[in-house]
């Protein structure tokens, strides 16, 4: 589709969104949002004709791109038979996207308990593993993000939960392994992996295992970073939570169906949680849905007790629909397997060569289409290119790298002192070198910035 201008209805949007939009996460009269006129594959514009691609993939979530015409078709079929019903009936769409994602979770996570989104499938997780066990604490840790409804966003490591937190949800927070600013003072990637699970040993320990019903992990980290887990890591939480009686969440909110070049981070693991929660790619967030994957044990425990938790348009059948055309789309297409093949021979060699010409980068990490570029001042002290959590004129040089990008025509994904590169999964090889040659010329400014 060819971007056609017309700043005088950009003008109305954006006129409109000022008047009456409340932006999350965000102090109103500080920002400009941009008005979009529309969205195709891995691209979007504005009104003014401009055309960016996306590396942020929404925010993480359109897996397969923008208006798929197999996943906007089956919408369009669905609304025109039944577009909406209660969650207490059986229908053909939530049956068929709970089989088809129940066929692909690990193990035997083979029941599916449906929420519109990613922060209410956390929600109804940890409802789930204390009702199980009986016990009231939840552990997490302090890199990660889990959600903004108000048990997800205090499970949250990361700034955002601090306005939220008054200390009563029963969460204590730990640190998790990240070799590349190790709080473990260690050198290698098994020193990092013994010492975190000694820590998090300790701390089971010292909070009392009997009051602690569930631990809770991004499977990789995302906003937090995109830090994949040393070899070991999640096996050893694994075996702690079974020496305890501990219920083991993986969030796979934005790491699934597809993103790190497997259908789930925990394929890469080769571990097996008790629940799971899932979101964005399920349907690449062309209708809300999110869910939880609950094992044979925890289901059980509601088989003739009523699990006291639903959502009004929990398995909504336009979601749903969305997630099976996305799902066998996602077959048809190979886009898993396409994630995992250019992010191996693209992506990752891609940014491993503007790490090597680009004094600002201290790490690239990441597997499939899920990747950091941790920027710095100093590769040597790995001091980061922002304080954390920088706002206003401390924040500048990043501002400057995103500015830097957007006038290259591609839109990053900027958190902290990072750039996260994220694009649909079927993002061909093309498009992926014109956004790393779009990245050459940001870093390039974030370069100015280097002591």
């Amino acid at each position: 589709m060819t971007p056609q201008p017309n700043p005088e209805a950009g003008a109305a949007v954006k006129a409109a969104d000022r008047a009456h939009v409340f932006h999350s996460w965000s102090a109103q009269e500080l920002i400009d949002p941009l008005a979009v006129a529309g969205a195709e594959g891995s691209y979007f514009w504005d009104y003014d004709g401009r055309r960016y691609l996306d590396f942020t993939s929404g925010l993480v979530y359109t897996n397969i791109g923008y208006q798929h015409p197999k996943v906007v078709a089956a919408i369009q079929e669905q609304a025109a038979r039944m577009t909406t019903f209660a969650p207490a009936f059986a229908v053909e769409a939530r049956s068929e996207a709970a089989r088809l994602i129940a066929e692909r979770t690990p193990g035997d996570l083979d029941k599916i308990f449906f929420t519109n989104g990613g922060a209410d499938a956390v929600e109804h997780a940890l409802r789930m593993a204390r009702l199980h066990t009986g016990r009231p604490k939840v552990l997490s840790a302090y890199r990660s993000y889990h959600g903004g409804t108000q048990q997800a966003v205090n499970v949250t490591g990361d700034p955002r939960r601090w306005a939220s937190d008054n200390g009563t949800a029963g969460v204590v927070h730990f640190w998790a392994p990240f070799l590349y600013r190790s709080l473990f003072y260690a050198e290698t990637e098994e020193q990092e992996c013994a010492r975190a699970l000694e820590h998090l040993e300790t701390t089971i320990a010292f909070e009392g295992p009997s009051t602690i019903a569930a631990i809770i992990l991004e499977t990789i980290p995302g906003t937090a970073g995109v830090m994949p887990p040393p070899p070991g890591y999640l096996a050893g939480v694994r075996e702690l939570c079974d020496k305890h009686g501990i219920v083991l969440v993986l969030d796979e909110v934005m790491a699934g169906f597809g993103r790190t070049g497997t259908w789930f981070a925990a394929d890469l693991y080769d571990v097996v949680p008790d629940l799971m929660t899932f979101a964005k790619g399920v349907n690449s967030g062309y209708v809300p849905l999110g869910g939880v994957a609950i094992s044979p044990e925890i289901a059980a425990t509601f088989a003739t007790r009523a699990y006291p938790g639903g959502l009004t348009y929990s398995g909504h059948p336009l979601a749903c629909a969305a997630a099976v055309a996305t799902i066998n789309v996602m077959e048809e297409e190979g886009v898993v397997q396409n994630a995992a093949s250019l992010g191996a021979s693209v992506v990752g060699p891609g940014l491993r060569e503007l790490a090597e010409r680009h004094p600002s980068v201290g790490e690239v990490r990441g597997t499939g289409m899920f990747w950091a570029v941790e920027l710095v001042r100093d590769r040597e002290t790995r001091e980061p290119l922002v304080p954390y959590n920088a706002s206003g004129e401390a924040n500048a040089p990043m501002a400057a790298f995103a500015a830097a990008a957007k006038k290259a025509g591609l839109w990053p994904f900027v958190n902290m002192n990072r750039t996260h590169v994220v694009p649909p999964l079927n993002t061909g090889e093309a498009e992926l070198k014109e956004g790393l040659a779009a990245l050459d010329a940001a870093l390039s400014v974030a370069d100015e910035y280097v002591r």
